[in-house]
């Protein structure tokens, strides 16, 4: 099973990833930062740990209010540096693992967190910031990621408890990966900043060290806060370490601190700190309980293999099966459909897509991309493009000529599409 080895605190303001890329390391002003640093970067030199999970928040960078959510999760394969404004930072692309996120993904919402799932999103310097500190990234990375973004910008925003829980959620998810894997947690954010409004520039340096204290050896107090007491004591923006206590919820109750440091050159109190657990997890005595997690996770899907003819959209099938979906998904672009009906071939240039792809949606495979892993609702589009009713299309799922489906309906005249003014419609 994965295991968690360790577990990383840290501040994510972009003056560490600023100080890395100017060459900061021997200035007084930024020295501070890279020695509180260094422990760590031994530490994960010598743990040499698969994959990171981190937790941070996006600054309205690749997340924008038309959709806004709590818990979103990283499932893809690779992650770039996302242009904040002045262009991306030069760093290479990250690999994701993308097989983990999927077990992480489908046990959170066996657990019933609502959570949702993302791919070809650049990350900020909620994730990069800290991680390019912490791992050495010249020509690759020495690990891959599985990046956990939590909404704290747009109130309201989870709670100190529900970041917990979502902590001990994770725990089991890890644990319960059949795949040996050493994990290592990082939380992202704070300390004590704002940085908007009158109160900008508010720092609380006392209360950065008792929170540091409490998050070791106290969490329950600091699951009773609010986010106006986390606001009130390190300023509004300081309220994100509620993300911190996921990373807590996810370790054992009694933690042995390897290393802690802070520093406040600016707007943000920057806090490094390297955890591990007390006590180690007993494997012969979890084995049980990880077995019924592993049977909790699949409940709600299992028998679904026995149905003929189904072919469920999945984590597993949303990755793989991306880059068609996403060409397709192309379709609600009038542009894009001119192009299509014009050019074909030239779109499918653009796209990548592959041989057996490009065949699929050029023979109008209905039934063959379903079985490939196209989304019903995207063949629906397709239809509406290329003139073809949802009856037609089901009826090629069937294997049936129309007049033989329409055979099986109510209403057996009744042809419709999402199309406006569909093609056949007009025959």
């Amino acid at each position: 099973m994965a295991n968690i080895i360790g577990a990383i605190a840290s501040s994510h303001t972009p003056t560490i990833g600023f100080a890395l890329d100017a060459n900061k390391q021997h200035d007084a002003a930024w020295a501070p930062i890279f020695k509180a640093y260094e422990p760590v970067q031994q530490w994960l030199a010598e743990k040499k740990p698969d994959v990171m999970l981190v937790i941070y928040n996006d600054h309205v960078t690749s997340f924008f209010f038309d959709h806004y959510s709590a818990f979103s999760l990283g499932i893809g394969d690779s992650y770039k540096a996302a242009d904040e404004g002045g262009g991306a930072r030069n760093l290479p692309p990250i690999a994701g693992h993308a097989g983990l996120a999927r077990h992480i993904g489908q046990s959170l919402m066996a657990d019933e967190f609502d959570m949702s799932f993302f791919q070809e999103k650049g990350l900020d310097h909620g994730c990069f910031s800290p991680l390019s500190i912490l791992w050495p990234h010249e020509q690759e990375w020495p690990g891959k990621i599985v990046p956990l973004q939590i909404g704290v910008l747009q109130f309201p925003v989870p709670p100190a408890r529900r970041c917990f829980k979502l902590g001990q959620g994770l725990r089991r998810a890890i644990e319960s990966y059949p795949e040996d894997l050493n994990v290592v947690l990082v939380a992202t954010g704070g300390l004590s900043h704002q940085v908007h409004g009158e109160r900008a520039g508010f720092n609380n340096t006392p209360w950065d060290h008792q929170f540091l204290d409490l998050f070791e050896n106290d969490p329950e107090t600091l699951l009773n806060m609010t986010h106006a007491d986390y606001a009130r004591l390190g300023g509004w923006e300081s309220a994100e370490v509620v993300m911190w206590m996921a990373m807590r919820g996810a370790m054992s109750s009694r933690l042995h601190c390897v290393h802690r440091e802070y520093y406040l050159p600016s707007m943000t109190g920057i806090a490094v700190a390297l955890y591990e657990n007390a006590a180690s997890t007993d494997k012969a005595l979890n084995a049980a309980a990880i077995e019924a997690h592993r049977a909790h996770i699949g409940h709600q899907t299992k028998g679904v293999e026995d149905l003929p003819g189904t072919y469920p959209f999945t984590l597993e099938t949303s990755v793989r099966t991306y880059r068609i979906n996403k060409y397709l998904h192309q379709l609600i672009d009038p542009a894009f459909r001119t192009q299509f009906k014009e050019a074909p071939e030239a779109t499918f240039d653009a796209a990548g897509l592959t041989p057996q792809e490009r065949d699929l949606i050029a023979r109008r495979d209905w039934r063959g991309m379903i079985q490939y892993g196209v989304i019903f609702f995207l063949l629906e589009k397709l239809g509406a493009v290329v003139g073809v009713s949802n009856l037609h299309i089901y009826a090629a799922m069937r294997g049936q000529s129309l007049e033989d489906f329409q055979k099986t309906r109510n209403a057996p005249g009744a042809l419709y599409s999402v199309g406006s003014s569909a093609a056949w419609d007009k025959k």
